[in-house]
């Protein structure tokens, strides 16, 4: 029997049902049949929630099945349940569909709720189409075709390690797919660091995208002149109502297909004002001076959170710094999350982060670095400034006791200064957690902070002008009003 192209295919299963084809299933329809005929192998579909683009998957996996029979498809998604919900969705379509009878099989064993072998000419080990939740164990399985279908979502998704997770899994369908094979994800983005992400997320260690070089489709609710991709469901005034029930997060990422965190996050590190400039020490006619980028930095700010630091575990030890140059504007220059090595027994864990701070004050010619003494802070100012002065480092250590609340802190620190576009970030930021702190916060979450923390610090805390303390050396007090003056005494009264 001839099976026929597969919008054919998608169309004559509608009218047996007896429905329509919308517009955007036709869409999909054709771009995965030219994609199929164009032999492109790696391929992401994504579409607005309920636009039923599983069904036109479930649909394809049928068609290529009937096209070839001898065909090993395996379909992954976030749970056993999913999965084994598109492999049912093909079994009734094989069943029912004018151009797939005498698929399927005479022996009932060959017909189960998780996966199914068609009738076909090769003797292969792997059934035709099987079901396998992303946290199964794959190993020995083969397959022409791979579906991940909703492999992410909130469970796999919201915290770092789930996302680490997720990554590593989908690693391994490398040695499960056949020379050759096809790779087909399905789904939404469900974070802002979404495997089906467009762009490299250089805060989360990214170089490229997880899928970078895979053909896209991307079909969202509402196209780029304003009209509903599916008018008969969707109507513009639903529409409104799903956006301000759902709320707009969830509709932008669900919906719109544009990666956000679905919770409501308070802070928005896209209005961070990123640059690469160095900071720049020079000295003109005896004057030294600080800048970044060509601008003269007028005051300093450095703040440390203290933890012990231990690698992977629980709270981490966080400093700090912001310039603030002449035209009020701050400049996030760098921040460090420090760890000490338990496998030094020649220095106590205090002393080596206590160390990696000066070294951080004297690579930023900070004239003093506050220091929170809640809880573990009030063992280490004696300490910090023991360590400032072996090195010989003019640098004063200011104790401060915070008392509001670390959510307030926040919220005050950060709210006006990225409403008002007046914060910068370093290039070098983007390389630490700091950036994902921002993006997943919500005050009263459980999520991490210090490195929110230790820069609200320094945006709340007053810019520091203190003068050179004794006995300590420096190449020159950068700060306007902070180098020695030189007074005429040559005269007599």
């Amino acid at each position: 029997m001839k099976v026929g192209n597969f919008p054919e295919f998608v169309w004559i299963w509608n009218q047996r049902l007896g429905l329509g084809t919308p517009h955007h299933q036709l869409r999909m329809a054709r771009w995965l049949a030219a994609r199929w005929h164009g032999r492109e192998r790696e391929l992401l579909l994504m579409a607005f929630r309920s636009s039923g683009k599983s069904t036109i998957v479930g649909l394809f996996c049928a068609w290529v099945l009937a096209v070839n029979p001898d065909l090993r498809i395996m379909v992954l998604a976030a749970d056993m349940a999913l999965a084994k919900k598109m492999v049912r969705n093909v079994k009734r379509i094989v069943e029912r569909h004018p151009l797939t009878q005498g698929l399927k099989p005479g022996r009932r064993d060959q017909w189960a709720a998780d996966q199914f072998t068609v009738n076909r000419p090769g003797e292969l080990r792997d059934p035709s189409m099987v079901a396998k939740g992303i946290g199964a164990n794959i190993t020995g399985s083969r397959a022409e075709i791979i579906i991940c279908d909703d492999v992410e979502v909130p469970n796999t998704c919201d915290t770092a390690p789930k996302r680490a997770d997720l990554r590593e899994r989908l690693a391994e369908i490398e040695y499960v797919m056949v020379p050759g094979g096809t790779q087909l994800y399905v789904g939404t983005p469900h974070s802002f660091y979404t495997v089906y992400a467009d762009k490299a997320r250089l805060e989360a260690g990214e170089s490229r995208p997880f899928l970078d070089g895979f053909t896209r489709l991307e079909l969202p609710l509402i196209d780029a002149k304003g009209r509903s991709a599916w008018p008969e469901r969707f109507p513009m005034e639903r529409i409104g109502a799903l956006r301000k029930r759902s709320g707009p997060n969830k509709f932008d990422s669900q919906m719109m297909l544009r990666p956000v965190n679905i919770a409501e996050g308070r802070l928005d590190p896209d209005r961070l004002r990123l640059y690469e400039a160095d900071l720049v020490y020079a000295e003109g006619n005896g004057v030294p001076l600080l800048s970044i980028g060509g601008r003269r930095m007028v005051s300093a700010s450095c703040w440390w959170d203290p933890a012990y630091g231990a690698p992977g575990k629980g709270d981490a030890s966080v400093v700090a710094c912001v310039f603030t140059d002449q035209d009020g504007l701050y400049w996030l220059h760098r921040i460090g999350y420090l760890e000490f090595d338990p496998a030094r027994t020649d220095t106590d864990e205090a002393t080596q982060l206590c160390r990696q701070v000066a070294r951080f004050a004297a690579d930023l010619h900070l004239p003093a670095v506050q220091l929170e003494t809640n809880g573990l802070g009030r063992f280490l100012p004696g300490l910090l400034r023991r360590e400032l002065a072996v090195a010989g480092i003019a640098c004063a250590v200011l104790e401060v006791a915070s008392r509001r609340a670390k959510d307030q802190r926040i919220v005050d620190a950060f709210d006006a200064v990225l409403a008002a576009g007046a914060l910068h970030a370093h290039r070098s930021v983007w390389d630490t957690p700091f950036v994902a702190e921002m993006r997943e916060w919500q005050p009263g979450g459980k999520g991490h902070d210090d490195g929110l923390d230790a820069v609200s610090g320094c945006l709340l805390s007053q810019p520091v002008r203190l003068s050179r303390p004794a006995g300590a050396t420096r190449a020159g007090d950068w700060r306007p009003g902070g180098a020695p003056v030189v007074a005429r005494s040559d005269f007599e009264f």
